[in-house]
């Protein structure tokens, strides 16, 4: 379940509750009888039974869970939970039979309707109920029994959620009147209307879930700005991006790596910060971060700035002994790289992923900036002082730091500032170089003059020292 508990012990980043029961309806063909569809309940919470809290406490003791707070075994709040409460939000709601069911109707996709089996929409929901109030909780080591203070804080204000949510129903349901039209045809005037019913009088959060649910159900072709505002949305009711994003149609704008819209780093010096003491330079390990868009982003955005990155460098007259210097300090990986040669590989698997996700972009590596080089390189030679006697990983592959610092120097005045000041940032955090306020003050500056996302400069606040 998602929104109800604190994401650090369990990660279930599909839909949930009435509107993820809707879409099991929609993967699923129209069951025959009533006692089939009570049957994908039960399948649809079994399903949840079988996910696992992520990283298990197996190994704590009892004293430990205790301390941390997982005093229990027994999984009260579960995907049953969810769904009862937001059953029981409609059935005990004040909206009309014909609401319920046109908005069931809705995000199940037409695949089930009560009424053709001689029941209302409320007594449909009714089964439902009974049926998650039939089972047991599940037992699992490390989950906590009931909603934590974190979602109680998290929540937004109802009334503020609510006219957010009914606002954009309402953009909707003006398409419709307008006649426009998407990929597909869009809900009807009488749903749309008992979807804001069920934002405005039962629950902001149900009434958003289910609207989304209706969108993809319908096809309903979404721009970029209402995808950002979407997203916004569900990121105010705590839910995963991939709640909003999975089976939504959105027209995304063409890949442009000029527009900085990563939340965090990206390029050459997000794939360094991917590395970890179990990464080892392949393929694989690359094919997994290029794979990875950052929310809201255009797919095949990510590999596109890897790609311009790494032609920079490979294009740029930095030796081979300088590429492994720079990547060593970037990635404090204990492995060593081949120059060139995992610059190439790096390359050949942005050309895949981009062939995959946005076969009509032409990579084009854009003219450096230049109008931050003297902030840019004062910060680099500063520190490069500061380091001069250090090592990266001194019981691997130990590097000079002054190899890395005069890496970056080349790539700082030769071949583009933007690369250069991200891979400056990674070697800080490798370095674990202290840092005064003054000079973090300076680094967001910078990266508030490059665009950068809002967690970017950020990564090293903890090498701030306090005084």
């Amino acid at each position: 379940m998602t929104g109800r508990q604190e994401p650090y012990y369990v990660e279930y980043d599909a839909d949930f509750g009435l509107s993820g029961l809707a879409e099991a309806f929609t993967l699923s063909p129209a069951p025959e009888d009533t006692g089939a569809a009570l049957g994908l309940v039960t399948a649809k919470l079994d399903a949840y039974d079988r996910e696992c809290p992520v990283g298990s406490v197996d190994h704590l003791s009892a004293d430990e869970r205790s301390i941390l707070g997982y005093d229990t075994s027994h999984d009260d709040w579960g995907y049953a939970e969810e769904l009862r409460e937001d059953v029981r939000g409609l059935v005990e709601s004040p909206l009309a039979d014909e609401a319920i069911q046109a908005v069931w109707r809705a995000a199940a996709g037409g695949g089930w309707d009560p009424a053709a089996h001689g029941m209302s929409a409320r007594d449909w929901l009714r089964r439902v109920d009974e049926t998650c109030a039939a089972r047991p909780p599940r037992k699992i080591p490390g989950r906590r029994p009931a909603p934590s203070s974190w979602w109680g804080a998290w929540r937004p204000a109802a009334d503020e959620a609510r006219d957010d949510v009914v606002a954009e129903i309402a953009e909707i349901a003006k398409m419709q009147s307008c006649r426009e039209r998407s990929a597909g045809p869009l809900p009807s005037p009488d749903t749309l209307s008992a979807l804001e019913e069920v934002a405005a009088r039962v629950d902001p959060d149900l009434g958003f879930r289910l609207f989304l649910r209706a969108l993809k159900v319908h096809s309903v072709r979404i721009e970029k700005a209402r995808y950002d505002r979407l997203q916004a949305l569900g990121e105010r009711f705590g839910h995963p991006a991939a709640l909003i994003d999975s089976g939504l149609d959105i027209a995304w704008p063409p890949i442009d790596t000029a527009r900085r819209d990563a939340t965090w780093d990206f390029g050459f010096s997000r794939l360094a910060g991917q590395a970890h003491q179990d990464w080892r330079e392949s393929r694989e390990e690359v094919r997994k971060t290029v794979a990875g868009d950052d929310i809201g982003q255009t797919p095949g955005s990510g590999a596109a700035v890897l790609l311009e990155d790494t032609l920079r460098l490979l294009r740029s007259a930095l030796p081979d002994a300088a590429v492994t210097a720079l990547w060593a300090g970037a990635s404090d990986s204990p492995g060593s790289t081949d120059g060139r040669a995992w610059l190439r590989l790096i390359a050949d698997v942005c050309r895949e992923r981009l062939r995959e996700a946005a076969p009509a972009y032409t990579p084009v590596v854009a003219p450096a900036r230049t109008e931050l080089a003297d902030p840019v390189l004062r910060e680099v030679r500063e520190t490069a002082l500061t380091v001069a006697d250090k090592v990266v990983s001194p019981h691997w592959h130990p590097v000079p730091a002054a190899d890395v610092m005069d890496a970056l120097e080349h790539v700082v005045i030769r071949i583009d500032l933007d690369l250069g000041f991200r891979l400056f940032l990674r070697v800080l955090r490798t370095l674990s170089v202290p840092l005064t306020q003054e000079q973090y003050d300076r680094y967001k500056a910078i990266g508030e003059r490059f665009g950068y996302g809002e967690y970017h400069v950020s990564d090293v606040d903890h090498l701030v020292e306090a005084g």
